[in-house]
């Protein structure tokens, strides 16, 4: 963490959260809608109205009570400090105030196995709040995140609707995973409906699709990744803060190795077979991969290890990050 940001913002050892009530739709348009609909027709988007009368419109509006503790943050994800000192700016205007958590949309930049989406997971975890996730690689029409008419066999709402809805939160972390492999086909634009959602005005009466009713999207977190920003258009890329990632430097990804050791070997009963410290050559092995192969390579050793009835995992127990990934199927 920056000297300078760490002098202006100390850390807080803990913070309660804050909640509010914050109503995310109107229930009388909702039962307009519900009288309007012909009898025995529409049953999905009927169900839909009646659970939304059902639940009601007030959602807890969530924020930290005070600045929350991060220093977790800073030593297990040290390649996104930049980011992290971003979040607890933003965090510092809305302390002491009345206002409502505000995070700017943001946007990840990073190549695989960074950790991004295990960042955007635990910024959730840290604001108390709830977590939407949409990975746009294995989507490919635009109402995947607004939703479908319901005139269409099938329709549904959107994510954000979904979420919105049948969560417990007005202020949910949303996760936009891969936003660059997002697919259209014929009209529809699979990013379309996030140029409303991620400017504050036009979230406030965000429309789905499918139910036709306004809600109020505009204390959602937006939290997007990417592994190359080409294919993102410009207008979306000006609504958001863009962070380049850096894969962490090699003492960083041994103090991340050690740390997830410490993990696994605390989480598990089995963990007190082994011993306290893995050897220098095993976490030398282990700062070489990327986080996301880190914690892999340690089951697959521990299992190893266990297996030969050994105390200490040795680098034969590692798996061969060079190997070829083995495919199954007949022999021919």
């Amino acid at each position: 963490m920056s000297e300078r940001l760490q002098e202006l913002v100390p850390f807080t050892s803990s913070a309660l959260p804050i909640a509010s009530m914050r109503s995310v739709y109107r229930v009388g348009d909702v039962a307009q809608r519900l009288d309007k609909l012909p009898q025995r027709e529409h049953e999905t988007l009927r169900a839909t109205y009646e659970r939304m009368i059902e639940k009601g419109p007030e959602r807890f509006q969530v924020k930290p009570g005070g600045l929350p503790a991060m220093e977790h943050l800073y030593d297990e994800m040290p390649n996104f400090t930049e980011v992290l000192d971003d979040v607890r700016r933003q965090l510092a205007l809305c302390q002491d105030s009345r206002d409502a958590l505000e995070i700017t949309p943001m946007l990840l930049l990073g190549p695989p196995g960074i950790g991004k989406t295990h960042f955007a997971r635990e910024i959730s975890r840290l604001l108390g709040t709830g977590l939407g996730f949409i990975s746009m690689s294995s989507l490919t029409a635009g109402w995947v995140l607004s939703g479908a008419s319901s005139q269409w066999k099938g329709a549904r709402p959107g994510k954000v609707f979904e979420t919105l809805v049948d969560g417990a939160y007005a202020n949910p972390v949303m996760v936009v995973d891969e936003i660059d492999k997002a697919r259209g086909e014929h009209a529809y634009d699979p990013l379309g409906a996030l140029y409303s959602l991620l400017e504050h005005d036009t979230a406030q009466s965000f429309t789905d699709e499918f139910a036709e009713v306004a809600i109020d999207a505009s204390q959602v977190i937006w939290v997007a990744t990417a592994n190359d920003e080409r294919s993102i258009p410009e207008p979306l890329l000006n609504r958001m803060n863009v962070y380049e990632v850096l894969a962490p430097d090699a003492d960083a990804a041994r103090a991340i190795a050690l740390r997830l050791y410490s993990s696994l070997r605390g989480e598990h009963d089995w963990g007190r077979r082994f011993e306290q410290q893995p050897t220098e050559a095993v976490l030398e092995r282990l700062s070489a991969m990327a986080p996301r192969e880190m914690r892999r390579a340690w089951m697959t050793a521990f299992g190893n290890a266990r297996l030969a009835g050994r105390a200490s995992i040795e680098l034969a127990d590692l798996p061969d990050a060079g190997a070829k990934r083995s495919s199954m199927g007949f022999i021919q």
